[in-house]
């Protein structure tokens, strides 16, 4: 009792040290980024939020356009869940600026940047623009890492009782519930994963990285000559020869990407292509974050068959 008291009284004193709070009793409006954050703040908000996602799995998030319905929904929110780690700087600064809505501008607490609150991978020692779209904070795809998803839930579900001190101790009790079921599905995925350990992979660009790291899966080529720039013949060809000497297991690719490479190299090299969801909604089972992992874990399993 006394250690829910002093939750409450926390957040209350975050809530008078912030820009703004909800009036008591109000829903908190949120935007994500990306669905896997949609479907995080649903689990760890429940009926007190309202979230939609702005991209979807099918589309790149690196590459969003700020429609005029997308705007509006950025101009009425409380609260921004994001990556960050330059994931949307190609969109998102712009989006934020022509809604006029300064509560969730960066630096604000209505600005929520889940790559702050995990380790990252691939930080470059510097930014060579050469090397193609090179992020100088590290790699941004850290949800293909669920452990990276219970440190992100934590910090999230401060935040919301920081905006929302009247209902911080609903927060609080949702984050737990979910961080058991959560610890309890990554030990079960990790069992299930563990012949995937050491496996040999290509990947159509770097965005698999925390996947692999997770899972033990060792990255021998990628479809991408560099990120984020297109595979070409010339490319692919230099590539196939590559594998005849230090075969991989199979080829991945995102659900939002182009899959001819991914086909090309499959035929070629006799391989499984593999697409995996990636996030929330990218194939029919990943409806939610359970659903995201179950699937990828099967389909990799499938594959190594």
């Amino acid at each position: 009792m006394l250690k829910q008291r002093h939750y409450l009284l926390r957040a209350a004193f975050a809530c008078a040290s912030a820009v703004f709070c909800l009036p008591s009793h109000a829903t908190v409006n949120v935007l994500a980024c990306e669905p896997e954050w949609e479907a995080l703040t649903t689990e760890l908000g429940g009926d007190k939020v309202k979230v939609s996602s702005a991209t979807s799995a099918l589309q790149d998030p690196h590459r969003i356009e700020a429609r005029p319905s997308l705007i509006a929904r950025t101009r009425n929110a409380n609260l921004l869940v994001c990556t960050g780690l330059e994931l949307e700087v190609g969109w998102l600064p712009v989006l934020v600026q022509q809604s006029g809505n300064g509560k969730i501008a960066a630096g604000q607490p209505g600005n929520f940047e889940a790559g702050a609150y995990v380790p990252r991978l691939d930080v470059p020692g510097k930014v060579d623009r050469s090397e193609g779209d090179v992020h100088a904070a590290g790699n941004p795809h850290i949800q293909q890492n669920p452990h990276n998803i219970a440190l992100v839930a934590v910090a999230l579900a401060k935040r919301l009782a920081e905006l929302d001190p009247a209902n911080a101790a609903y927060y609080q009790a949702r984050q737990k519930d979910f961080a058991a079921r959560w610890d309890a599905a990554m030990q079960k995925w990790e069992r299930q994963a563990a012949p995937l350990k050491g496996v040999a992979v290509v990947e159509h660009h770097k965005n698999m990285e925390y996947l692999m790291n997770w899972l033990g899966l060792r990255q021998v080529g990628t479809l991408e000559p560099k990120p984020g720039v297109e595979p070409s013949a010339a490319h692919l060809s230099g590539l196939l020869s590559q594998l005849q000497r230090q075969p991989a297991r199979m080829v991945l690719r995102a659900a939002y990407q182009d899959g001819r490479a991914s086909q090309w190299l499959s035929e070629h090299a006799k391989i499984p292509a593999v697409v995996l969801p990636f996030t929330v909604g990218g194939d029919e089972r990943a409806k939610d974050l359970f659903g995201l992992f179950d699937s990828s874990v099967q389909r990799l399993l499938d594959a190594n068959k």
